[in-house]
Formats: structure tokens, C-alpha cells, sequence
């Protein structure tokens, strides 16, 4: 048997896109939000020995608010032998270039147009942050001054604590009693004494219960309270007020009466004292009205101001003096830092230029948004404004994702301004955001003992040039959570 092999070889060109060290870190840094950049920056401090903050006190307020181009030149006046900025990182290259240890990179500001003290404050934010008690000790303090025993202290503590955040009990009677050895009707005799604590409704295990302990202390008003919340409670959801009189043989006003008096209860009696915690939002950009125009203001507070720092450029200097070996180690180290930081700072500046650019297109797109309100918001897709900047669509979303736009109609996230268009029936098509806006506007302005139905808001809508279907005005309505006219129809 003879056996062959035969060896090929063959030469093929093919391109293939590479994307550098800069260019990724450029577009990681693009899709952060403003805490997760100073986080970056903050990290990349602490990594980086070449890095340092600019401090206040080392930065004049005219140098605070001028453009990039507008610094350089009075860098320039005041000194000539300072360095030049570093060209902007475009991706291409593997960013080998050897370093000018002759030039100083400066600190880097902000792009396009920053706040300008002098016109005043920053708009202020109406977000502020305030801290309410804990429910778990707004009733521990309850209890410390209540006539408990050591034993029902503890019950106590063990029912306060499997407390939700809305007020109800999450464990049941035999969990409890179990963890602290006593008998369950030990564990319901303390919970009946923790459900007269404030809030009242408090410490209940279902919504009837809660509601329960609320009309207790209202049965003298109205003693139809209980019965109807104790054995109508479907009914009183479903608004059925003529079925429940029929079932108490009492008259339809006295039912009415106490179905107000319900209506007035809180069913989260927790929920005031929720630890969750409300975070104000920072704006990336600010548009500040000019006339008839809009400018675009960056939001430039908070963040770092980067450089290089002077002292590495000292140390390298005096690196001559060292053995060959141990020189080109301190001066591959100190290239490699200083590599990293320019890459850094140069993709900061890359992504302050890129959201004012697109800042600026959605304000061109929806100006009358801005003149008129959300009555005039255009239909805008991402090729819309990526067409507009010459960029492409995946960077406009980078953009616009977890950024913010403070203007005088309010804050908005810059995603806000995208979305599908609505057909007239005549003249320019609508953003679906508009349509939701006047569906809210029509079910606000009705009569609340006859509410619009769907259909008769659909009729509404064409009224005004709008033309769609009724299950997307439901669908519309449950979005922007309204309820149905059944559920909205209020009898007094």
C-alpha cells in the first residue's frame, strides 16, 4: 500500500478591523453615566501615579469656563514654552508614538460650550433628598413606651421585624412562635397589641385585615365599615355600590358614605416610612434658552480636571545618570503611564465633544418640543440624528443611554426624545409620546361620573386628526397607568 500527502500552501488577503487600545477605551467610556465616569476616573487615579486632580485653588474661573480652544491660546499668552495639547485620539495608530519629554501635557477642560458663572447659578434642581424615619424604629420606640413584658418584647421585635416595606406581616403566626418557643395565640395577643401602634393598619396580613384595623377605629362614625369591608370587599372593588346596598338592605346613600370613608384609608400604611432612598439626577447637559434659539450647556461640575504631573517629567531627567539597563526600565514604565493617561484624558475630551454634538441635534430636531411642549414632540429615530452628526447609530445610542438633559420643560433622559411615529389622518405624523400625552390630557378633563371609554376616546382622537386603533389607546392608557372607565367612574 502506497500512501501519498501533498502539502499546499495558499495565499489569501483579507481585511479585518482591529480596534486599538484607545478607540475601545473611547467607546467604553462613551456609554458610562456621569457617577460611573468619576468613578472611572476616581480608579484610574489611584492606578495611575502620573495622574493628578486639578484642584480649585489652581484653576482661575476664566480658565473654568473657557472653551478648549479659548484655554489653549491664553496657555499660550502667558507662557510660551508650555507644550501643546495632544491631537485628538482618532483610533487609528497603536499609539507607539515616542513620547516629547520636552512637553508638558496640561489639564484638560470641558468641550463645546461650559456653564458660564458670570450669567449666574446652574439651574437649580428641584430633586432633594430627604431621609425619613425607619418604620422598624418608628415602632420600636413605640414599644419601648408601651407597657410590654420582656417576653412580648420580643414577640414583638420578631413580628416588627418581618415587616415589608408597605406595613404588612410577612411571616405567619407559627414561624414566629416557633423561633421564640411560645404558643401561637401568645404570638396573635402581641400582634393585635403591635396593630394599634402608629401608622394605623399596621402589622396586618392581608388588605382586609389592614383595612380592618382602620375602620375599627372609625365604627362608632359608621358602623356599616366592617360589614361591608368584611364581607363585600369584591364588590367594593368592582364598585358594585347598588349590589351591596341590595345585600344590607340599607339605603344606597349610607353605602356611599361609608365607601367614602374607606376610599380615605391607607392600604400601604408602610410606605411612608420606606428606607428606599431617592436619588437625585445629575444632568450631562443643560439647554438654556437664548433668545429664539437654544444653546447647549455640558454639565462640568463634579467632574475631575486631569494632568499629567510635573514631578514624573523631574524624575525622567535624571534618569541619565543611572545604568543603561535600569534607565530604559524607569523610562518603558514612566512611557507606558504616561501612554495611558493620555489615552484617558483624550477620550474624556472625545466623549464631552461627541454628547454636545448629539445634545445639539436632538434640540435642532425638537425645538418645537422645547418653544411649544410635548404636544409638539416630532417622531425622531437614531439614523435621524446619527445622519445629522455623521456618526453611526450604535454611538448615537451609546450617547443618549443613562445621560440627562435639564431644560425649562423639566429633566428628561436624553432617550426620551426617540420614538415611533403616529399616523394623521392629515398633515405631519405624531410621536406616540404626544398621543399618550393627549390620551392623559382627554381622561383628565372628563367627567368623572362618566368616563370616556375607550372607544369614545378613540372617537377623540380622530377628532383631532389622530387615527388609531382601541386596543392600542388601552394599551396607551395602561402605560401611562390609567385605570379603565369602569374603575375610574366615582359615584360621589
Amino acid at each position: 500500500m502506497i500512501m501519498a500527502f501533498e502539502l499546499k500552501q495558499n495565499l489569501k488577503l483579507s481585511q479585518q478591523l482591529i480596534m486599538t487600545p484607545q478607540l475601545q477605551q473611547a467607546i467604553k467610556l462613551l456609554i458610562l453615566s456621569r457617577q460611573e465616569l468619576v468613578d472611572t476616573i476616581n480608579q484610574e487615579i489611584e492606578e495611575n501615579p502620573l495622574l493628578e486632580e486639578v484642584t480649585a485653588d489652581e484653576v482661575s474661573a476664566e480658565e473654568v469656563r473657557a472653551d478648549v480652544e479659548d484655554d489653549v491660546q491664553s496657555v499660550e499668552k502667558e507662557d510660551s514654552k508650555l507644550p501643546e495639547r495632544t491631537a485628538e485620539l482618532t483610533g487609528e495608530g497603536d499609539g507607539r508614538e515616542e513620547f516629547d519629554w520636552n512637553n508638558y501635557l496640561e489639564d484638560y477642560g470641558p468641550v463645546g460650550v461650559s456653564y458660564d458663572r458670570a450669567d449666574g447659578e446652574a439651574p437649580t434642581l428641584d430633586n432633594v433628598l430627604t431621609e425619613s424615619p425607619s418604620l422598624v424604629e418608628h415602632l420600636m420606640w413605640q414599644m419601648k413606651l408601651s407597657p410590654f413584658t420582656e417576653e412580648e418584647v420580643r414577640v414583638g421585635s420578631q413580628i416588627i421585624g418581618n415587616l415589608d416595606n408597605n406595613g404588612y406581616l410577612c411571616a405567619t403566626l407559627s414561624e414566629i412562635a416557633q423561633l421564640e418557643n411560645v404558643s401561637e395565640d401568645y404570638v396573635e395577643a402581641v400582634l393585635k397589641k403591635v396593630q394599634e401602634f402608629d401608622p394605623s393598619g399596621v402589622a396586618a396580613r392581608n388588605l382586609q385585615e389592614c383595612l380592618l384595623i382602620q375602620a375599627r377605629m372609625l365604627a362608632k362614625e359608621n358602623p356599616l365599615l366592617e360589614v361591608i369591608i368584611r364581607e363585600h370587599l369584591k364588590d367594593l372593588e368592582l364598585k358594585n355600590y347598588i349590589h351591596i346596598a341590595r345585600k344590607l338592605k340599607v339605603p344606597l346613600r349610607e353605602v356611599e358614605t361609608a365607601v367614602l370613608l374607606i376610599s380615605k384609608m391607607d392600604p400601604k400604611p408602610g410606605a411612608v416610612y420606606s428606607e428606599e432612598r431617592v436619588q437625585s439626577i445629575i444632568p450631562d447637559v443643560y439647554v438654556v434658552k437664548s433668545g429664539d434659539d437654544y444653546k447647549i450647556v455640558l454639565n462640568d461640575d463634579g467632574l475631575p480636571r486631569l494632568r499629567i504631573s510635573n514631578f514624573y517629567r523631574e524624575i525622567m531627567a535624571g534618569i541619565g545618570s543611572r545604568d543603561r539597563a535600569e534607565e530604559e526600565n524607569g523610562k518603558k514604565y514612566i512611557r507606558d503611564k504616561i501612554q495611558s493617561a493620555t489615552w484617558l484624558i483624550k477620550s474624556i475630551q472625545q466623549r464631552h465633544k461627541t454628547i454636545y454634538k448629539v445634545a445639539e441635534s436632538i434640540v435642532k430636531h425638537q425645538k418645537e418640543f422645547f418653544d411649544k411642549g410635548i404636544d409638539y414632540l416630532k417622531p425622531l429615530v437614531l439614523r435621524n440624528i446619527a445622519d445629522d452628526v455623521e456618526m453611526h447609530e450604535s454611538t448615537i445610542s451609546r450617547v443618549v443611554t443613562n445621560k440627562y438633559m435639564h431644560s425649562h420643560r423639566g429633566i428628561f433622559e436624553m432617550k426620551y426624545f426617540f420614538g415611533s411615529s403616529i399616523q394623521r389622518t392629515s398633515g405631519e405624523n405624531i410621536a406616540s409620546k404626544s398621543v399618550k400625552e393627549e390620551i392623559r390630557h382627554l381622561i383628565a378633563g372628563e367627567d368623572p361620573k362618566k368616563p370616556y371609554s375607550d372607544c369614545e376616546i378613540v372617537d377623540l382622537l380622530k377628532a383631532k386628526n389622530i387615527d388609531i386603533a382601541r386596543r392600542t389607546v388601552a394599551k396607551y392608557r395602561e402605560m401611562i397607568g390609567i385605570l379603565p372607565s369602569s374603575k375610574r367612574k366615582k359615584y360621589f
